[in-house]
């Protein structure tokens, strides 16, 4: 898996439990030499230092001078995820921008939200977009992927989540009790959410919005309804 960009590159270089996951380093020179001490831990072997030239011909993206080639994202197991005393996971409903993934992703992490769960098909996975976008937030919070969103709720209904679902015409999202476990849904951008994930929510909420537009984007939906539950916990 490429990576691309400068803060999430560093964001890697600091943290050891990365380091032995990276394949190769592609950077340019000027920027070698400011980060330099960052890469002590790195084998110079794995260190190449590239033009600008031979960093676009590997992605197309804004690379900032830098690629990293390290192992593919590795999700954590919805098992797993149970055994843990988790109160605020979100699940996200076949979610197609990986602009939208990588912003909705950065701000569970800094809402100390304790999963991220997404369908394994019809969905965007952890890629190279997804990962700049949240800038590296990817590796700091459980990222869960399942076969079955609806088989998912369920199981974590069993565990004692009640489950919150975004749509356009259910109750105003700020008149909700968030005070127990809660799983929030958001639904892909253009279709929402399918009906049958409707059908297994416990509550239907929304966002009030002027009549002059038809929606919000999915991230910055995510990211009013995610500090409300947060609020509302206070």
């Amino acid at each position: 898996m490429l990576v691309y960009g400068r803060n999430v590159a560093e964001r890697i270089f600091r943290d050891d439990k990365f380091l032995n996951k990276i394949k190769k380093i592609y950077i340019e020179d000027n920027y070698y030499h400011k980060i330099v001490n960052l890469l002590e831990k790195i084998s110079k072997s794995k260190i190449k230092i590239a033009k600008k030239f031979e960093l676009d011909n590997l992605s197309s993206s804004n690379h900032q001078g830098i690629i990293v080639d390290m192992e593919d994202y590795q999700y954590t197991s919805f098992a797993s995820f149970l055994k843990k005393d988790s109160r605020f996971v979100l699940i996200l409903d076949h979610i197609l921008d990986p602009h939208n993934l990588g912003a909705i992703i950065r701000t569970a992490v800094a809402s100390s939200c304790d999963a991220v769960i997404i369908p394994n098909d019809r969905q965007v996975l952890i890629n190279s977009t997804v990962i700049k976008t949240s800038v590296g937030a990817v590796f700091d919070i459980d990222i869960i992927l399942v076969p079955n969103i609806n088989s998912a709720i369920r199981t974590l209904k069993d565990h004692g989540f009640w489950v919150y679902g975004s749509i356009l015409n259910g109750t105003d999202y700020t008149k909700v009790d968030y005070s127990g476990k809660v799983a929030l849904v958001i639904g892909n951008e253009e279709k929402g959410m399918s009906k049958l994930v409707k059908e297994n929510c416990d509550f239907l909420i929304t966002i009030p919005i002027s009549s002059k537009i038809d929606s919000l984007n999915a991230s910055v939906a995510a990211g009013i309804m995610i500090y409300e539950v947060v609020r509302n916990r206070k």
